[in-house]
């Protein structure tokens, strides 16, 4: 029989999305039993009542599908919490959804909004996650490069990179993996220039609540007039430590919500029942100060591992918020990012990323990106192997 090998293929985007390299570190670093640096797991304490509630909920028998939209609990609390920490103002029943992660909803949003030959501009340092998801769907990604170090946005290379095809803009704040928060004064210049070219704002929220030295988040949803057009993205994986449960959420007007809850619906069905039960808890019975002492532990991690960094002779650029740190690493051995973040791996048993991975066209060869987001006695583990890697 003969076979028909024309037509026996992977599509022609697929040989374009590769598994990450962050993933990629973690199985290295999970080979030699290394401390994992890499991934941003969060690994830390989940809140009590989001676990108890997640358990009670499964001997309850909540076991099963919830509606296309989430349970009315847990879209509840995440409309009284939008208005009370995020200035937005969201219909519970029509503009809330509950999502598998903060990455289903991006991935639901761009199916519900963009065509294929469509651009989303998307700033530098991005995401992986954000630019694959926009290739996967055909839709052209223009990245606009931060200036380095300080992450300050040129505006008018913002304005140049708008086209007749351009449709939206991404903007991650408090961003992965640079650890940059987006002022007040930046989203007022993008909110205009979103409504002067009639564009969309997807804004990626799931770092909100780490902010250190007295840095604001801004939702720019909560910015006069942009409610329509921005589409919010966030959820509970880092803020309780449950990156593995996968719930996330989005918030919308109404004209847009309904498509995307229908391609989640398509894609995902529902996030898993009993952990959106455990979510629920949490955001009705944490206190303010719950959120306040994340962000004063969290600057502590990152006050430790960029005092490491430096100490070893490394250059960190000491992050605004988010729990990641690039850092200059020029002096590991390797010709590319990928050889530094291997060689440091060997040499130390610590993982990192290499900074190619938020890069186009070739920048960060000598940054390595590093995760906080850990015990602190395995964030000391870390930071002593960081330290002595300088006298070797």
């Amino acid at each position: 029989m003969r076979t028909v090998t024309e037509k026996l293929r992977l599509s022609e985007i697929s040989p374009r999305i590769m598994q990450s390299e962050i993933r990629s570190m973690t199985v290295e670093c999970d080979r030699i039993g290394g401390v994992n640096l890499a991934q941003g797991v969060c690994d830390t304490e989940v809140p009590s009542p989001v676990v108890e509630n997640a358990i009670k909920a499964i001997h309850d028998g909540h076991n099963i599908y919830t509606r296309m939209d989430g349970l009315t609990p847990l879209r509840e609390a995440i409309a009284r919490k939008m208005a009370h920490y995020n200035g937005i103002h969201v219909d519970p029943d029509s503009e809330v959804l509950v999502t598998s992660g903060a990455t289903a909803g991006l991935y639901a949003a761009c199916l519900a909004l963009f065509d294929p030959g469509d651009e989303v501009i998307l700033f530098e340092p991005f995401y992986g996650y954000h630019l694959n998801t926009l290739l996967s769907l055909r839709v052209q990604p223009r990245a606009v490069p931060l200036a380095m170090h300080t992450w300050e946005i040129d505006f008018d290379a913002l304005s140049a990179a708008i086209t007749p095809r351009t449709r939206a803009i991404i903007v991650n704040s408090p961003s992965n993996p640079c650890g940059k928060v987006f002022s007040r004064a930046e989203f007022e210049k993008i909110a205009a220039l979103s409504e002067e070219h009639d564009l969309f704002i997807l804004t990626d929220e799931i770092y909100e609540y780490f902010l250190f030295d007295g840095t604001e988040h801004i939702s720019p949803a909560s910015l006069p007039g942009m409610a329509e057009r921005t589409i919010t993205i966030s959820g509970l994986s880092k803020t309780f430590s449950i990156t593995g449960w996968r719930i996330g959420y989005l918030t919308a007007d109404k004209r847009w919500l309904g498509s995307i809850a229908y391609f989640h619906d398509l894609a995902y069905v529902c996030a898993p029942s009993p952990f959106q039960y455990g979510s629920a808890a949490g955001l009705i019975e944490l206190p303010d100060s719950f959120y306040k002492q994340l962000a004063t532990d969290y600057q502590a991690k990152r006050d430790m591992l960029c005092a490491a960094l430096q100490d070893c002779g490394f250059t960190p650029s000491i992050p605004q918020g988010a729990y990641y740190v690039l850092a200059n690493v020029s002096a590991v051995p390797g010709a590319t990012a990928r050889e530094k973040a291997r060689n440091l791996l060997a040499q130390t048993g610590v993982a990192a990323v290499a900074g190619t991975a938020f890069f186009s066209e070739e920048r960060g060869e000598d940054l390595l990106r590093f995760c906080f987001a850990k015990r602190d006695e395995d964030l000391q583990r870390a930071c002593d192997a960081l330290r002595s890697y300088r006298g070797k």
